[in-house]
């Protein structure tokens, strides 16, 4: 049977009877419970599916009283409910919910624990919580314990998210040693399923300087991480979100090497972020090099439509150009169209067919072979600026964010926490494109976001 262990028959003969009797009227609902009807076995719930949940939701709405009652009964178990299935949405609860001395303590127990925990699936949703609402001091000592394994937490799949919410939460001065561990090592970690993700917050909330030291050993690796499985969401990153002149310069180095780029898994969904973030100019200039003929006489227009990755970078052109471009587009491709028919070609080219003969309904930012959980909309980057939501992303920035769904995977999700512009994760191996298409293919770079709910 599939589900967590202690929710299985194994587990029942070590319940108490109170937790039995709630269990059994959660199926019947003959009994309203209260908080105060659970005292002196608020552990035992925490680590329930059911109990678990119940405490959650009471503690949302609970008085002083009753959140003191239930911080007393936990406090003594807390580090070892930091890392349960179940438990661990308590502790993140109380670091909502709890007054300062509450969220001080449980700060405090935490302390020399801090890479066991966000290295722990369940654990490093407890330390980003904890980075959210503890204060300053406590938040700087809890990141302060990161700086001896930072690299072992950067690659990791679950410390990776922990290092992400310290580089959004902290001041420059306190996350510095990730800035400094990151030095020579950007294309390394650019390249990494994890280490990706890291690069693009960095770039989003460091400060000018150190963006700049980023960005310099970027360029230095373009070309490689371009077709690169996880290196190009970085670079498809910076022609979304960068600097005007960062953009043209990678937009440019794209445009001299289309065809080839086009036709490659990765780097067609840098062709494609070019085409959609690029102006009106630089997408004219994708488009002059798509229909001239090679010395060869060959039409790299036509190499492009009957590929498997190329003729999407034509469907994102004729979604994206307007008016007398794309009619002028659409006239290039009419002759290639007849070409290819005579030939098997039918899956790639119907798709462009349908784009050819029904009016353009707008243009579409996706992306097709890489699964992106949520497209960041941050204009530029900067630590001051605050980004607007993806359109995956439905939490109410007024309100405590609720927990994270329960997942049975490896990887471990998102945890519960109000989220960024990008909600971390690119993708969650970059942070732009959706996948569409039939035969998209999923790319994620480590972790799935999860959606959040409450368990």
């Amino acid at each position: 049977p599939r589900g967590p262990a202690r929710d299985q028959d194994a587990g029942h003969g070590v319940r108490s009877l109170l937790l039995e009797e709630f269990r059994n009227n959660a199926k019947s609902n003959t009994r309203q419970y209260e908080l105060k009807n659970i005292y002196g076995h608020v552990v035992e719930f925490s680590g329930d599916q059911h109990g678990s949940r119940f405490i959650q939701m009471k503690l949302e709405t609970a008085n002083s009283d009753e959140k003191e009652q239930i911080f007393r009964e936990i406090q003594p178990n807390a580090l070892q409910l930091m890392t349960d299935v179940f438990g661990n949405y308590v502790i993140q609860k109380l670091f909502e919910h709890g007054n300062q001395i509450q969220k001080k303590i449980l700060a405090e127990i935490m302390k020399n624990h801090v890479v066991e925990l966000s290295l722990q699936m369940y654990g490093c949703r407890v330390v980003q919580k904890a980075l959210e609402h503890v204060l300053a001091d406590q938040q700087a000592e809890l990141v302060k314990e990161l700086q001896v394994d930072v690299l072992k937490c950067v690659k990791d799949q679950n410390g990776n998210h922990v290092i992400q919410k310290a580089i959004e939460r902290c001041p420059t001065d306190q996350v510095q040693f990730i800035l400094d561990a990151f030095r020579m090592q950007v294309h390394t970690l650019a390249t990494h399923p994890y280490g990706c993700r890291v690069i693009q917050r960095m770039l989003e909330y460091c400060t000018p300087k150190d963006q700049a030291s980023v960005l310099e050993e970027l360029f230095a690796c373009a070309q490689m991480l371009i077709i690169d499985q996880y290196g190009n969401y970085v670079v498809q990153h910076v022609i979304q979100h960068g600097k005007a002149e960062d953009q043209a310069s990678l937009i440019s180095l794209v445009t001299n090497q289309v065809l080839a780029l086009s036709k490659h898994k990765f780097a067609s969904n840098v062709v494609e972020r070019s085409i959609v973030c690029g102006s009106t100019e630089q997408r004219q200039a994708i488009v002059a090099k798509i229909v001239a003929l090679d010395a060869d006489g060959s039409s790299p227009l036509q190499l492009m439509m009957k590929d498997q990755y190329g003729n999407y970078v034509i469907q994102k052109l004729l979604a994206q150009l307007k008016g007398a471009e794309r009619e002028a587009f659409v006239e290039d491709i009419k002759p290639q169209l007849t070409q290819l028919k005579k030939y098997n070609y039918g899956k790639q080219i119907a798709a462009i067919e349908k784009l050819i003969f029904v009016a353009p309904t707008g243009p579409s930012t996706g992306s097709h072979r890489q699964t992106a959980s949520n497209a960041s909309a941050t204009p530029s980057y900067g630590r001051g600026a605050v980004p607007p939501q993806g359109p995956a992303i439905t939490v109410d920035v007024s309100s405590a964010a609720p927990t994270p769904m329960l997942t049975m995977e490896q990887n471990s999700p998102e945890s519960s926490n109000l989220p960024s512009a990008t909600a971390s994760t690119v993708d969650e191996a970059g942070d732009v494109g959706s996948s569409t298409g039939k035969d998209a293919v999923k790319e994620t770079a480590g972790a799935p976001e999860v959606q959040i709910e409450t368990v």
